[in-house]
């Protein structure tokens, strides 16, 4: 005997949701097969228990710049334990919340799923056969291949360990360690970054990155780039990190060592091969619908896709894609090219649509508008330490295709130029349109 489905969902994050809230709307009959917490990687390991940690930061960022504004304070000390059991509190009853949501929509099955069939999955030792599978099992930790990997943590660690450590080496230099390298080095650690392309956030712009880069420095953080990590090794309490830079053989000491090289899909313990789904062990091979090109029962969003960003809202929305290509037999296809997302750094890095790289490998003829807000009032007002804008608009049309901003309130600010974007409004009706003044959004007439 088979427990029968018309959609099994293995995944209960983001992803995972999105299709269910369509597929449970239309009365199809629902299974959920979830091994970890319900609710994926963003509300209990990412997005949620992070910002608690990036509020933390920017918290001890207005400490530092009290005294523009009269104020004098002591020297600022943060509790780690304390702010850890924080971030606890905010979120311990997600999963049991997320769990519930899951249950009023279909069953729920809880272990690690495995492919057994075409159309069928094995939960322990349970049969489940469906006529579509959603492939939505998020993603893990990128793992390095260097002798004394073992030594390692992850962001998992970071967002548990109740202990600050004093000096924190991270290898890779992306979204993961930008964000917690301010957080530890605002609360008092020494932070290393050693990054093994030649630049940081290679998929941002360049101009951009470099911006936050500088204010990175400026905290202190020790940011190394064409690295070649070579080992690292227990040396007494510490640890040693071995690595080449600029053709000099080098080594650095912490007490943790972070792997901030990424995350990948997190596909490789489903037996992809039993279901006949083409895949390379990280990428399973989907059309432009997000199903599988070998098997028409197989569908993928979320993070378990591999080209586009990991970002929660992305995930949700390809979740819903692929809930009504199921449903209503559709045909719909994601569209990427207006994606609004943050670096939370302290301050952000923010970014929408196109690069200027980017614009001009399309062959846009474009105008490229670089702002340093940093003498501006908004940005003194608030004694911003770095506030910088790129926006690229095509000459004729005066469309805007990409801005990218460094503080400023970047993080809310790209919504606008986002909408403007989705809907049409060119640079000059951007530029006309009435803001309350003096405020971060008015000054985009300057931007522009």
């Amino acid at each position: 005997m088979s427990d029968r489905y018309d959609i099994v969902i293995l995944g209960a994050g983001n992803a995972g949701f999105g299709v269910s809230q369509i597929a449970h709307a239309a009365g199809k009959s629902i299974a959920f097969v979830e091994a970890d917490e319900f609710g994926g990687t963003c509300p209990n390991r990412g997005c949620t228990p992070k910002k608690v940690l990036v509020a933390a930061a920017q918290a001890l960022h207005e400490i530092e710049l009290a005294p523009q504004h009269g104020i004098e304070v002591g020297p600022a000390k943060l509790d780690w334990a304390k702010l850890i059991d924080r971030k606890n509190d905010m979120i311990d009853f997600i999963p049991g919340a997320m769990e519930d949501t899951a249950k009023s929509r279909g069953t729920v099955y809880k272990g690690k799923a495995r492919f057994v069939d075409a159309n069928a999955i094995e939960v322990n030792g349970t049969r489940i056969e469906a006529e579509n599978f959603v492939v939505a099992t998020g993603s893990i930790t990128r793992p390095l291949s260097i002798p004394g990997v073992e030594h390692l943590i992850t962001s998992d660690n970071v967002l548990s360990e109740r202990e600050l450590p004093d000096e924190v080496v991270f290898i890779g230099g992306g979204v993961i360690a930008m964000e917690f390298s301010h957080v530890y080095a605002r609360a008092g650690a020494k932070v290393t970054i050693l990054e093994m392309m030649p630049r940081l956030l290679p998929r941002l712009d360049e101009d951009a990155v470099a911006a936050i880069q500088g204010e990175s420095e400026r905290l202190g953080i020790d940011i190394k780039t064409g690295v070649e990590v070579k080992a690292v090794e227990k040396s007494g309490d510490n640890l040693q990190v071995h690595f080449m830079h600029n053709g000099n053989q080098l080594s650095v000491a912490a007490d943790r060592v972070v792997n901030g090289s990424g995350r990948i899909a997190n596909v490789a313990d489903l037996n992809l091969d039993a279901a006949n789904i083409a895949h390379d062990g990280i990428r399973i091979e989907v059309d432009e619908y997000l199903r599988s090109v070998s098997n028409p029962a197989i569908w993928v969003a979320g993070d378990a896709l591999v080209h586009s960003a990991q970002l929660s809202p992305l995930a949700t929305y390809e979740g819903r894609v692929v809930g009504q290509n199921i449903v209503n037999n559709a045909q719909l296809k994601p569209d990427y090219s207006i994606v609004p997302s943050a670096v939370y750094t302290v301050p952000a890095l923010s970014s929408v649509g196109l690069t200027e790289v980017q614009a001009k490998q399309a062959g846009l003829d474009v105008e490229v508008m670089i702002s340093d807000m940093s003498s501006w009032f908004s940005a003194r007002f608030y004694a911003e330490t770095v506030a910088w804008a790129k926006v690229l608009v095509e000459k004729e049309t005066r469309r805007i295709v990409g801005a990218h901003l460094v503080g400023h309130h970047g993080e809310e600010l790209i919504h606008l130029f986002a909408l403007a974007m989705r809907h049409g409004i060119s640079a000059d009706q951007l530029g006309d349109e009435m803001y309350a003044f003096p405020t971060f959004a008015a000054d985009i007439k300057s931007m522009i």
